[in-house]
């Protein structure tokens, strides 16, 4: 929407008039503030303008447009909506509200008010990105036949291609538009968007640092460029990043400042998020998003499933997001059809041509593979990626857990140790898996150290009665006697002492083997006396007539 201004016609200049054009010179005019991009300027200017009556024939179209690009949708739109209500008002101006309702969502709005206007190529862009909106693939593909090979058309064809996932589409569309026109630099900002969509972080910087070296300020690109540095580097870096773009002037729009509010607490891990993300989730896309990842990570996975439950999901991202909930629930409350929503969720973003390649695709697959307990294909995908993750929590829990699954207990032991999230640590899957790498790679005192340190609870039971049953198994006899010894005294009246007593005579086995020291012998007699078992006498005897043979101190 460029206006075209007609200065009006002006007589001869006095020698007084010059003196009083000088001094009106040394406050910029709204072309120079229009030029500079100063919206706000500009939009002073045009409100100072108007208060004392000196506005010009188009001022009130003006201060519609500075107010549309200062993010301003609803200022801009009630300015438009005043000018319909006027009975010289252009026709073009429905068109133009018609923008200003589409940017605060408000579509079938949109569309009333696009429908009162002329047939122009702005009406059938908006229309066409209406009809994305309303997911109507017929009128989409009748106003894409409308389209022409001119700039704007081809711009609007590209960004329908970015909201598609089709970043590749739209990459060719930028890049020819630059051949042809190599100072539209703001292309390069979009390209950028595309290779930080494809996690071509690298690629998106190095395209991004040509459009800043010119427009240092710009808000876009600022942000991408915070968030770029998110994806390469860590938080503190991206929001380091982020505070150029707080100083400028440009961040006076609402966008700007709302944007910033959502990356800061993103850049943050999740700090504040309660209290900036819900206002932001119907001007903010990722602000739900990143909300229902907020959720998940404080373990609240029914809040974070009413809170996407109703989405349909229209890109990667959702498809992902939609799957990660629905397995959490479904391992939460143990619900099969959750899991097998999820399974499928994941498979049909690792199956898609557009992202079998991808890391995200690839991570989709091994979680579809392992929902479905199939851990060796799983194994396939996550080693395709596994570089890429070396330091992640998540992953590397994921990762141990598949091959512990298929038996290879030392490189899951290697996996789990690498893991520095304390919430992961302290959960039961973890300390129970360990504490089985632990027994089947011979190290079973690692696994009763791991024990001793949980504190009594139906958990720390359990791991008691896997350390028990594995190293009997195992051969370690001797933490299996005192793990059985440990479940005959918090339950008597059970089983458990045929285990100790087993576990006892393996140790005293090993031990005329040579292949445990003498001084357990003390250790074992003490674990026998404990028990309440008559056979406990019997064997005591045994094990003391054989020290005093071959002269192995008991005292």
């Amino acid at each position: 929407m460029i206006l075209s201004r007609v200065k009006p016609a002006v007589g001869a200049e006095t020698e007084g008039s010059i003196g009083e054009k000088k001094k009106k010179q040394t406050v910029p005019s709204l072309e120079e503030y229009l030029q500079q991009r100063d919206y706000l300027g500009s939009l002073t200017l045009l409100e100072f303008q108007r208060s004392i009556g000196e506005k010009e024939e188009n001022t009130d179209l003006w201060i519609c447009y500075c107010a549309f690009h200062l993010g301003d949708y609803m200022r801009a739109m009630e300015e438009y909506k005043s000018l319909t209500r006027r009975p010289d008002c252009p026709a073009e101006v429905w068109v133009y509200l018609g923008c200003a309702l589409f940017f605060l969502g408000l579509y079938k709005e949109a569309e009333e008010a696009a429908s009162k206007a002329p047939m122009s190529p702005l009406q059938n862009r908006l229309l066409f990105h209406l009809a994305h909106k309303f997911n109507d693939e017929k009128r989409l593909m009748r106003f894409h036949q409308n389209l022409e090979d001119v700039t704007e058309d081809q711009l609007s064809l590209a960004s329908i291609h970015y909201m598609r996932s089709h970043y590749q589409e739209a990459i060719d569309i930028y890049k020819r538009l630059l051949l042809q026109n190599r100072d539209y630099l703001a292309l390069k900002v979009y390209m950028a968007l595309c290779y930080y969509k494809l996690d071509y972080y690298d690629l998106s910087q190095e395209v991004l640092a040509v459009y800043l070296q010119n427009v240092p300020d710009s808000t876009i690109a600022l942000n991408l460029k915070a968030c770029n540095y998110f994806r390469l580097y860590n938080g503190k870096e991206a929001e380091a990043e982020l505070k150029n773009l707080i100083d400028i002037s440009s961040c006076s729009s609402e966008f700007a400042k709302e944007v910033i509010q959502h990356n800061l607490v993103v850049f943050r891990g999740g700090e504040g998020a309660l209290q900036v993300l819900p206002p932001l989730i119907d001007v903010i896309p990722e602000a739900r998003l990143n909300l229902v990842i907020y959720y998940l990570r404080q373990d609240d996975v029914q809040e974070a499933y009413n809170l996407i439950k109703d989405v349909v999901p229209n890109t990667t991202q959702v498809y992902i997001l939609k799957g990660v909930v629905n397995a959490a629930v479904g391992q939460k409350i143990g619900s099969r059809d959750h899991l097998k929503v999820a399974q499928q969720f994941f498979q049909l973003v690792g199956g898609s041509a557009s992202e079998c390649d991808t890391i995200p695709g690839r991570q989709c697959m091994a979680s579809c593979f392992f929902l479905l307990r199939q851990f060796e294909d799983a194994l396939v995908y996550l080693n395709s990626v596994k570089s890429y993750f070396y330091n992640d929590d998540t992953f590397n829990f994921n990762y141990a857990q598949a091959t512990v699954a298929q038996g290879q207990y030392k490189e899951a032991e290697e996996c789990f140790l690498l893991i520095q999230d304390e919430n992961i640590k302290n959960d039961y899957v973890y300390l129970s898996w360990l504490a089985r790498c632990y027994i089947m790679n011979q190290k079973g005192q690692l696994a009763w150290e791991l024990y001793l340190k949980m504190g009594t609870s139906s958990d720390s039971f359990s791991v008691l009665q896997l350390i028990a049953n594995d190293c009997y198994k195992m051969g370690q006899f001797y933490y299996a006697a005192k793990a059985f010894d440990a479940l005959e005294k918090l339950d008597p009246g059970s089983c458990y002492w045929e285990g100790k007593r087993g576990a006892c005579v393996g140790v005293f086995q090993l031990i005329v083997a040579n292949k445990e020291p003498r001084e357990k012998l003390k250790e074992v007699l003490a674990l026998l006396r404990n028990s309440g078992n008559p056979q406990a006498e019997y064997i005591i005897r045994v094990l003391r007539k054989w020290a005093k043979d071959n002269r192995v101190l008991l005292s």
